[in-house]
């Protein structure tokens, strides 16, 4: 993980990568949380069975789901001291390029793309790069923008 002593630091590493976490594994149980929360039941999820002559022959993960492990990926990478807290402000573009099959590893590559003050706190872009291992295709490509306050 990186440490920056406080958010001008960070800011100094505009337009570069900030790191990379820690591999996870998405296994079925995780997927079949997943979609007992969202309610989305789609057989390609929940079904192994069935999605086992299915397009991808195998269960995939959702594409949100990958999409909603970006706060625990990016929270192995980097923190921010003195920071109270960070908010999700909002998302600018969002793809999932490739499936996550079960039993997938993923992980994030994380670069900070800006960094702009507002009455709020500083206004975070980041562009987060989910990698498959073993895949040339990433699961999910997405800008995101957060709140910082300290």
């Amino acid at each position: 993980m990186r440490l920056f002593e406080n958010v001008t630091e960070l800011a100094g590493m505009t337009g570069q990568e900030i790191g990379v976490s820690g591999w996870h594994t998405l296994d079925q149980s995780q997927i079949q949380a997943f979609a007992d929360a969202t309610l989305d039941q789609q057989w390609i999820h929940t079904d192994p069975e069935r999605a086992a002559v299915g397009p991808f022959g195998t269960t995939v993960a959702h594409g949100y789901l990958s999409l909603s492990m970006l706060p625990y990926l990016a929270a192995q990478i980097y923190r921010v001291q003195g920071a109270v807290m960070t908010i999700n402000y909002g998302l600018n573009k969002v793809r999932f390029p490739a499936p996550a099959r079960v039993a997938s590893r993923i992980r994030d590559r994380l670069t900070l793309t800006s960094v702009t003050d507002t009455a709020n706190g500083k206004q975070l872009q980041f562009r987060h790069l989910i990698e498959l291992d073993g895949s040339e295709k990433p699961a999910c490509t997405a800008e995101t923008v957060s709140l910082l306050r300290s």
